[in-house]
């Protein structure tokens, strides 16, 4: 057996500086910090090839485009430049191989078989294919637009149906509120099930249901709500003022209220993604403003955000008392509240 190019893709990943891999792929770079932005580049993008709707994180090493939706690591866009599929484990590590020879003509500390210990990428193919926020391939229909929960918090029905809600009789999230979920490229990729009646909350009945990971035609579909911003694929550029909110209801009634740029975390944790989004949908001279639920909680995520984003945007941390939820401001209490 010929001697074989031994790929440790996480250190290739490390090494790689994505300036680099954007000009050989003939990008102009735009830098601004660690930040490039400008058109999209990949082969398969659909939209306005002029907007700058192409953003990559140099440092972080992620790129993701507002516009058709491509995301991932510094590997997964030399891939997609390559016209390969990224979810194909030969083709990768061939595209892997060309950027090794490339940038490390003399290898990196792994490019031969070091001892046993060591597993070749081809083991690999006998792992099932690990598919993230899959867009799906149907809709829910029947859903009950005009159910009670809508009237009793507030939500008019252009609300509802701006949002595609509706109260859903059948399946995973029978007897709860479907909330439909999209990707950063405005693909659908499963829904979330709300509770009717908080009194119905308990260890085996929680607030929300989320698609669970599952199985299908030999592939594994992982849904990752960390990987993505609730409303955020509606944000066709970036903005002039973000709205940062916990969960969903709160999106609706910013919307409903005049505030149409509000993204939920859907949780009370903030993943080194979502913080990616936050930051690229919104202008350098932009502002960020965090609204979280009022309690310790909240306060710790406002703390959390604030650290991570302030380098890069102007922050404002809307604080609430203790128990309330931007759910219950006034119209005229969200409008004061957002005064730069």
């Amino acid at each position: 057996m010929k001697d074989r190019i031994w790929i440790n893709f996480k250190e290739l990943r490390a090494r790689l500086r994505f300036e680099d891999v954007l000009r050989y792929y003939k990008v102009d770079v735009h830098c601004k910090g660690d930040q490039h932005q400008g058109p999209c580049p990949l082969p398969g993008h659909t939209g306005s090839g002029a907007a700058p709707s192409f953003s990559a994180n140099l440092k972080r090493g992620i790129f993701h485009c507002f516009s058709c939706g491509g995301k991932g690591n510094v590997l997964e866009f030399a891939a997609l430049m390559e016209g390969v599929d990224v979810w194909d484990g030969d083709e990768l590590r061939k595209v892997a191989v060309k950027l090794q020879s490339q940038f490390f003509p003399e290898g990196l500390s792994t490019r031969k078989r070091p001892g046993p210990v060591a597993v070749p990428v081809v083991a690999e193919a006998a792992t099932p294919s690990v598919l993230v926020n899959a867009p799906m391939d149907f809709e829910l229909r029947g859903l009950d637009r005009n159910h009670e929960f809508f009237s009793r918090h507030g939500l008019t029905l252009g609300t509802v149906e701006h949002f595609g809600l509706g109260f859903c009789t059948r399946g995973l999230i029978k007897d709860r509120i479907a909330i439909p979920l999209h990707d950063v490229g405005g693909r659908l990729i499963g829904y979330a099930g709300k509770v009717v009646d908080d009194a119905l909350i308990t260890g085996e009945n929680p607030p929300y249901r989320f698609p669970p990971k599952r199985e299908r035609d030999g592939k594994v579909l992982d849904f990752r709500r960390s990987a993505f911003l609730y409303n955020g694929h509606r944000i066709k550029a970036p903005c002039d003022d973000l709205f940062v909110v916990e969960q969903f209801p709160s999106v609706w009634w910013l919307h409903q209220n005049g505030f149409p740029n509000a993204v939920g975390l859907m949780g009370g944790e903030c993943s080194e993604m979502q913080i990616e989004l936050i930051v690229e949908a919104v202008k350098p001279d932009g502002r960020v403003w965090i609204l979280p639920d009022g309690g310790k909680a909240g306060e710790e995520l406002a703390h959390s955000l604030v650290l991570q984003v302030s380098s890069r945007r102007f922050v404002r941390w809307v604080r609430l008392a203790e128990g309330s939820q931007p759910t219950d401001m006034r119209p005229e209490e969200l409008t004061a509240s957002f005064v730069p």
